[in-house]
């Protein structure tokens, strides 16, 4: 009897997993069909500033593309900007476009102060705009998931492509591919298995002063070599580094993760992990107390 409603629980947990995932692929799926070509529109008399001290003469140009990030005023800014990430994408966009694609920044936010210290500590200099009065999102009315608040714009500001292109690299691929018409495509290998044993770690009780450092292990159970694409996490105080970037058959991938605390309290942090394998993105975390 135990046996059979053990195996029921089972049953019951491996269908709400595989219904949450189909919910979730059906929502992005309408979230696309929704906003791919739609128009997006800009307020008037749009003041650019740098540092959020001192306005610029800067006006959105008529480039064959455009990319244009909506930072909204929930939750911690810091954690869903990564100015870190994105001064690495725009660089390699820089590298392959020739600074020809500007990064547009909308800030729906009141509280100057961290932004402000936001952009000094990232050393982020490019034009970003204040929008205290929400006037972006009251003309366009976008998703309330910061991953879909970023879109590649065609020259016509139509969306070509909606996603978060530092938060996801198969989003930056899509980026990058579309912009070049399929100049910059990467080389996708074919597809191996992997094993995680673990994919949550609990750092429990430390202090703010300490920075903390686990290993998570992939192995390769496939035929074929496995390659790290990269890994993005959910906040600048989580960063990344792995022992090697290709894993032959059998091998096994060691990913660091140090956690520097941002805060004080309860804390769940995330890393997608982008592989060669039908599951990737992996997605680890770790979680804790922090005194």
């Amino acid at each position: 009897m135990k046996q059979i409603l053990f195996t029921l629980i089972l049953f019951s947990i491996f269908f709400s997993c595989q219904s949450e995932q189909k919910e979730k692929e059906k929502h992005i799926a309408l979230l696309v069909n929704e906003w791919q070509g739609k128009e997006i529109k800009f307020p008037k008399n749009l003041i650019f500033t740098r540092y959020l001290t001192d306005t610029i003469d800067f006006q959105i140009p008529q480039s064959e593309y455009k990319i244009l990030v909506f930072v909204d005023s929930l939750g911690c800014t810091n954690c869903k900007l990564q100015l870190s990430k994105w001064k690495e994408f725009i660089a390699i966009l820089d590298s392959t476009t020739g600074g020809s694609v500007p990064v547009i920044f909308f800030f729906q936010s009141k509280n100057f102060r961290e932004i402000k210290y936001i952009l000094k500590r990232e050393e982020f200099d490019l034009p970003v705009i204040i929008d205290s009065n929400d006037e972006l999102n009251n003309l366009n009315h976008f998703p309330n998931d910061l991953h879909f608040q970023s879109h590649l714009l065609d020259k016509n500001n139509c969306v070509k492509v909606i996603g978060n292109p530092v938060h996801n690299l198969k989003v930056r691929d899509l980026y990058l591919n579309t912009i070049t018409k399929g100049g910059s495509e990467i080389h996708n290998p074919v597809l191996t298995t992997v094993d995680i044993p673990i994919t949550e770690i609990d750092l429990g009780s430390f202090s703010k002063n300490e920075t903390k450092e686990v290993d998570f292990i992939i192995k390769n159970i496939g035929n074929y070599p496995l390659f790290l694409k990269g890994t993005t996490s959910s906040c600048d105080c989580t960063t990344t580094e792995s022992d090697r970037q290709q894993v032959p058959p059998k091998g096994e991938l060691k990913l660091t993760i140090q956690y520097k605390p941002d805060q004080k309290g309860d804390f769940l942090r995330t890393v997608s992990v982008f592989i060669n394998s039908t599951n990737s993105p992996i997605v680890l975390t770790i979680t804790g107390t922090v005194r």
